[in-house]
């Protein structure tokens, strides 16, 4: 399997962590991590700042096995977000997008992405006004709309994907499933719902699937869980794994993700 990342990254910044602790992140590069641990090859498109959080994003990624040749260095700022933890679970505070505001995909990096077994998004990747352009090119792409489908960039995104993810704090009700019919109608061949410790539910048209998770022995910290999932879902489903197979994968390097911090150990 080979994936593209494009889109947004972020340096995860922890205050009240050992006087205050950078983690490279950010839900494509999570997912493009998480693809090489799995034994896929994974590559991220998007741009990095000229700061020092810049050039630790690109060791990171490289560190990684990520190919970074597609990663444009910009003048200015790489984006940082403001991480607490409470009881291992992430709050998220300010977030300052630096070099990401504007960022648009040449026609080489559409190319590049098309070319890829699967591409993957997410909210805030400020790219979704191209993913007509992916999909004319064959490109296969994955959309993590986490918490917002009522965004704007995902009245775009929806119609325009071939998976769609996100999250839900709730369990499997009739109303859940009824939004993810109407979801699926809207375009994407598959629609799964991330239910955190209730599991998650995906919707394929015609049949719906569950499953539960796979316990931790210690959360640590939640961030990067959900990238987990997205990454080990689409890379059993790119190795021809049936969806419930998918969704225990997804499951299993979510788990694996809850022991440490940040999002990459």
């Amino acid at each position: 399997m080979k994936l593209a990342a494009i889109g947004s990254n972020c340096i995860d910044y922890y205050a009240d962590l050992n006087g205050g602790s950078a983690y490279p992140g950010g839900g494509p590069v999570n997912m493009a991590v998480y693809t090489r641990r799995l034994g896929g090859e994974a590559a991220y498109i998007g741009p990095v700042g000229t700061d020092a959080n810049g050039r630790l994003m690109l060791q990171a990624m490289a560190e990684k096995g990520v190919d970074t040749s597609r990663v444009r260095v910009l003048p200015g700022k790489t984006a940082v977000t403001q991480v607490a933890l409470r009881d291992g679970e992430r709050i998220l505070g300010d977030y300052a997008e630096g070099v990401l505001a504007g960022f648009h995909l040449s026609e080489a990096d559409l190319d590049f992405a098309a070319a890829c077994d699967v591409v993957v998004c997410d909210l805030w990747g400020g790219v979704e006004t191209q993913f007509a352009a992916l999909r004319r090119r064959g490109g296969k792409l994955a959309f993590d709309a986490a918490d917002g489908l009522d965004r704007p960039a995902c009245a775009l995104a929806v119609p325009n994907c071939d998976y769609l993810f996100f999250s839900r704090d709730s369990d499997d009700t009739d109303e859940l499933r009824r939004a993810m019919r109407g979801l699926r109608a809207r375009g994407p061949s598959l629609v799964t719902a991330m239910l955190g410790e209730a599991g998650s539910l995906c919707f394929d048209g015609t049949d719906f699937y569950r499953f539960g998770i796979v316990p931790c022995e210690r959360v640590v910290d939640s961030l990067g869980a959900g990238d987990s999932y997205i990454a080990g879902f689409l890379y059993g489903l790119v190795s021809g794994k049936p969806i419930e197979a998918c969704m225990e994968l997804g499951a299993a390097t979510a788990t694996e993700t809850l022991g440490y911090f940040g999002a990459w150990n």
